[in-house]
C-alpha cells in the first residue's frame, strides 16, 4: 500500500466519520427526514452535473440498476435515515460507533448466512468486535441513553451490511458519478414520500447550521463517496476496508471536540477494542484472498 493509498484511507475514514458530528448538529434545529431528503436531491444533483461533465454515460444495465435501488434505499433511506432520526436524542459518538461496527456485521453474515471461511484472526476480531460494542452500549443505556433511538441505529446498521452483502459482486461499470447521483436521488425521493406526511419543514437556519448543512452534503456525502471509489480501484476492496478501523476513534474524537460529548475511560476501552476487533477481521480477510 503506497503513500497516496494511505492517505486517501485516512481522509475518507475523517470524512465519514465526521458525518456523525454534523448531522447532530443539522437535525438539532431541522428535520431530519425533510432536511436529508433535501441533502440528497442536492448531492445527486451535483453529482450528475460531475458526471456530465466527466462524459459519463447515464444509461444504467440492469446490474448497475438493481446496485442502484438497493443502495439508494438501504443505504441512504434506511440507514441514514434512520441515524438522521435517531441523533435527535442519540449522541453522535455512539452513532458513530454503532456504525462502525458494519464490517463486523457483514463479516459475521458472510459466515453465518454464505458459509465464507473466517480464519481464526477473523473470529478473534468478531468477538473482540461485539464484545466492544456491548461494552460502550451497556455503559451508554445504564447512563440514559434512549433505547428507541439505538434500537433505531442498530436497524440502519443492518439494512446498510445487508445492501452491501447482496452487492458483493457488483460493478460501476465505469460511470459511478452516474450511480453514485442515482443512489442519491432514489435515496431522496424515497425520504420526501416518509418525510411529507409525518414532518413539517420548520428550519431554524443559523451559520453553524449552514456549514453542517454545507460540509455533510459535500465532505461525507460525494467527497467521501469518490475517494472510497479511488481507493478501491487503487488497492481493491478488501485492503480499502481495512481503513474502517479507524472509524471508532475518528468519530468518538470529532464528537468531542466539536461537541463536548463526554468520553469515560469504559468508552476508550470500547473504542479500543473495536477498533482491534475491526482491523483483525480485515486483515484476515486480506489473507484469506492471498490464498
Amino acid at each position: 500500500m503506497d503513500l497516496r493509498a494511505i492517505l486517501l484511507g485516512l481522509v475518507f475514514a475523517f470524512a465519514w466519520s465526521s458525518a456523525f458530528t454534523s448531522a447532530r448538529i443539522i437535525v438539532a434545529e431541522a428535520p431530519p427526514i425533510l432536511i436529508l431528503a433535501f441533502r440528497f436531491f442536492l448531492s445527486g444533483a451535483i453529482a450528475c452535473a460531475i458526471a456530465w461533465f466527466m462524459g459519463q454515460s447515464f444509461r444504467l444495465n440492469r446490474a448497475q440498476w438493481r446496485a442502484t435501488i438497493i443502495f439508494g434505499i438501504c443505504q441512504n433511506a434506511l440507514y441514514l435515515g434512520l441515524n438522521f432520526v435517531a441523533m435527535q436524542s442519540v449522541e453522535a459518538s455512539l452513532a458513530a460507533i454503532i456504525a462502525s461496527a458494519m464490517p463486523l456485521v457483514v463479516a459475521l453474515c458472510g459466515w453465518v448466512i454464505f458459509g465464507d471461511r473466517v480464519a481464526p484472526l477473523g473470529v478473534f476480531g468478531l468477538l473482540a468486535g461485539v464484545l466492544g460494542v456491548a461494552l460502550i452500549m451497556g455503559v451508554r443505556l445504564q447512563g440514559g441513553a434512549d433505547l428507541f433511538g439505538v434500537a433505531l441505529c442498530v436497524i440502519g446498521v443492518v439494512a446498510l451490511a445487508g445492501a452491501t452483502l447482496s452487492l458483493r459482486t457488483a460493478s460501476s461499470g465505469g460511470n459511478f458519478m452516474v450511480v453514485v447521483g442515482y443512489q442519491m436521488l432514489i435515496g431522496g425521493a424515497a425520504l420526501l414520500a416518509v418525510g411529507l406526511p409525518l414532518e413539517t419543514w420548520d428550519v431554524t437556519w443559523s451559520p453553524l447550521l449552514l456549514a453542517a448543512f454545507i460540509y455533510t452534503t459535500l465532505v461525507p456525502g460525494l467527497l467521501a463517496t469518490v475517494i472510497w471509489f479511488l481507493l478501491v480501484e487503487r488497492i481493491g476492496a478488501v485492503k480499502a476496508a481495512t481503513f474502517h478501523f479507524l472509524n471508532p476513534f475518528f468519530g468518538v474524537a470529532v464528537a468531542a471536540v466539536l461537541l463536548g460529548e463526554a468520553l469515560g475511560w469504559l468508552d476508550v476501552i470500547g473504542v479500543l477494542v473495536i477498533t482491534v476487533g475491526i482491523l483483525a477481521v480485515q486483515l484476515s480477510r486480506e489473507h484469506s484472498m492471498r490464498r
